[in-house]
């Protein structure tokens, strides 16, 4: 019997360990690639992308188009193989608000893959840019992550890391040690998988409400690589290491502050079920260390892992359910905000009320900077953008830690939020993204005048 057991034992202890090990290299292990780091799973994304860049953008287009025209069909006629399907029902027949919404971004796409329609839906400042240079992008990291990311949800990782860092992350944050694992996948490679990390822990209960909203607004932290294009782009390469020390205080202030704020502290602590959580998973017991603990519980999961079937299973299902579903919200919602940021003065006009702060901490060339603040909710990059024809460098360096440590930008993490089943939408997005502003603007600044 002993015997016996120990064979149980190493199995768990192999089932644990290979999956967990192999999903801590691709996701979290830093790796050179070019001249900056990122990670594997990023890595190989970038190589789909560049091998497939021939076919992307008509399979992307046809995918999408084509799943415009099934769920407009499906909703009129409601046939019993799918809406007695879970989730078939839930790819296809989703709520008439976003039934629109994917109707509008097939025809988005179609607009700008076949080119016609209005001029201003397909230039490349709008229409264009989320069509051939984000979809691309994001069509790959869902391919892979999506497929690939059971290896951290699946067999103990986060159970064992949940343990051992929520004695940081319960005092500080009052979210699960579990977080921070979407933390830092965003940080080292790209923030979209730590959303779609965090929207399938929240569809699997892990989460609560509050819980899986104030890490997807607030823990889907920008790459380092994505810094540095941003950092390059305002002509302060020199100052990289200062400007990343800056965001990584600007978004810790941030993430302390924020969701004790409404609307983030409005958000319930019930599960997608409706339950309440009655106990934190990841507390350690009295007399437990951390460390055991969490290898305990990473037992219990590893004894309740897929096959190899169920992972693909699994894994696939992710990735029809990111691709299908939401890559025509990212189009949809994208484009619309990158047409109002270009083809009107709205968000300069929203800006204005920000140049009596900005003059208050002294920061040069205010008016100019005000044009920069609000803009960065339709895309991350664009505050960059204008910010290159400041003449101040302390105010470009302001501008570019403000834009990454604002973090919510409808051109794709906004848009990836909304699509997904994560209690937040518009206008909720856009009170974060302001009450962020208003928290790291001052942190951003003061350090901008200690280095200038």
């Amino acid at each position: 019997m002993e015997e016996k057991k120990q064979k149980h034992n190493i199995k768990t202890v192999l089932t644990f360990l290979l999956p967990s090990l192999l999903g801590l290299f691709l996701f979290m292990t830093p790796v050179g690639h070019g001249n900056s780091y990122t990670i594997p799973i990023a890595v190989v994304a970038k190589l789909i992308q560049s091998e497939f860049k021939h076919i992307a953008l008509p399979m992307i287009a046809y995918i999408v188009i084509g799943m415009g025209i099934v769920t407009l069909l499906i909703k009129l006629t409601k046939p019993k193989p799918v809406t007695d399907n879970h989730f078939l029902n839930e790819l296809f027949n989703p709520n008439w608000f976003w039934t629109v919404i994917r109707a509008v971004g097939s025809i988005f796409i179609a607009m700008n893959f076949f080119e016609f329609g209005p001029e201003a839906l397909r230039t490349p400042d709008t229409g264009g840019l989320v069509f051939h240079d984000l979809l691309p992008v994001l069509f790959s990291v869902f391919l892979i992550a999506g497929l690939l990311l059971p290896l951290l949800l699946s067999f103990g990782l986060l159970e064992i890391a949940g343990a051992l860092l929520t004695k940081i992350m319960r005092p500080v944050f009052k979210l699960p040690g579990r977080s921070a694992i979407g933390c830092i996948t965003s940080w080292l490679g790209d923030g979209s998988v730590g959303i779609l990390m965090t929207a399938k822990q929240y569809e699997n209960n892990t989460f609560t409400q509050r819980e899986a909203a104030v890490i997807a607004t607030t823990f889907s932290a920008v790459s380092i690589t994505f810094c540095l294009v941003v950092i390059g782009q305002v002509g302060l390469e020199h100052l990289f290491l200062p400007f990343y020390l800056t965001v990584c205080a600007a978004g810790i202030a941030a993430a302390i502050i924020v969701p004790k704020l409404p609307p983030l502290s409005r958000k319930k602590d019930i599960f997608i079920n409706g339950q309440e959580r009655q106990k934190d998973d990841d507390m350690v017991p009295v007399g437990r260390s951390s460390l055991s603990w969490g290898y305990e519980l990473a037992l219990k999961k590893a004894e309740q892992a897929p096959s190899v079937k169920q992972f693909f299973q699994e894994g696939f299902k992710n990735v029809i359910d990111m691709v299908f579903g939401v890559l025509p919200i990212v189009m949809a919602i994208g484009t619309i905000a990158l047409v109002v940021a270009d083809k009107t003065p709205l968000f300069e006009y929203l800006g204005m009320p920000f140049i009596p702060l900005l003059e208050l901490l002294y920061i040069p060339e205010a008016t100019a900077a005000s044009k920069t603040i609000v803009v960065g909710f339709a895309d991350m990059f664009l505050p960059a953008i204008l910010a290159s024809s400041i003449q101040s460098e302390m105010t470009r360096f302001i501008i570019a830690a403000m834009s990454v440590s604002q973090l919510i930008y409808m051109s794709e993490v906004g848009a990836l939020l909304i699509g997904s089943k994560i209690p937040v939408n518009f206008f909720e997005l856009l009170m974060i993204f302001i009450l962020r502003t208003l928290v790291t603007l001052p942190v951003i600044s003061g350090i901008a005048h200690l280095i200038f």
